[in-house]
């Protein structure tokens, strides 16, 4: 059954699509690379496996995911669509809306260190690199997020296997919360561990936008 709000606004017809429970997560995980179903149902923790199947169709249908060969041609993945793709901006918003929430901690929340992927580039976006270039790693429970700071700005991408000037390694809060810049860096190296050079760390945890 299809459920809209019936109201001809760009929020309520967008919530029509991806405003039920789950879809958001679903999307979440595919920006970062097409999944299998099994990679899908691990990566969000406390799905049914047939409302994940649900939830697929249904975004399927809205033309936000499509199905693909796997690379190898032997299995299904699930992909964005070009037009799913667009979604990384509203959620980038959102994932620097949720700043004031995620100074608590994770709690008894479940946390994949994966999902950094999808949070970092939403929270660096607001810094300006200061000083030279530099390509780092950020290490959170053995997952290895590269990140690369020009001075057109910060890119956030798995480990490609490149020589990296240093690696910061934290508990997934404290990257959170510099890369939000509710943390200083300064106040942290007590806490945190920093391999290599320090001021290649210091390049991308510069100084934040100011706002807008």
């Amino acid at each position: 059954m299809v459920r809209s709000y019936g109201q001809y606004c760009g929020l309520a017809r967008s919530l029509d699509v991806v405003g039920d429970r789950w879809n958001l997560l679903i999307v979440r995980e595919l920006l970062t690379a097409p999944r299998r179903y099994r990679e899908l149902l691990d990566g969000i923790p406390g799905v049914a496996t047939n409302l994940l199947a649900d939830r697929l169709r249904d975004l399927e249908n809205a033309g936000v995911v499509e199905r693909r060969l796997a690379g190898d041609g032997n299995a299904i993945v699930y992909a964005l669509t070009p037009w799913g793709t667009e979604l990384r901006e509203p959620i980038e918003g959102l994932v620097r809306w949720s700043t004031p929430l995620m100074v608590r901690g994770p709690g008894d929340d479940h946390f994949r260190p994966e999902w950094l992927l999808v949070a970092l580039p939403a929270l660096l976006s607001r810094r300006t690199p200061t000083g030279r270039s530099a390509t780092i790693g950020i290490a959170v429970d053995g997952v290895l997020a590269q990140v690369r700071a020009t001075s057109s700005g910060i890119e956030v991408n798995p480990h490609d296997g490149r020589e990296l000037e240093a690696v910061l390694r934290a508990d997934a809060g404290i990257v959170l919360g510099l890369a939000a810049g509710v943390l200083a860096l300064d106040d942290m190296l007590g806490v945190v561990d920093i391999d290599g050079d320090q001021a290649a760390v210091r390049t991308v945890f510069g100084e934040p936008v100011p706002p807008a």
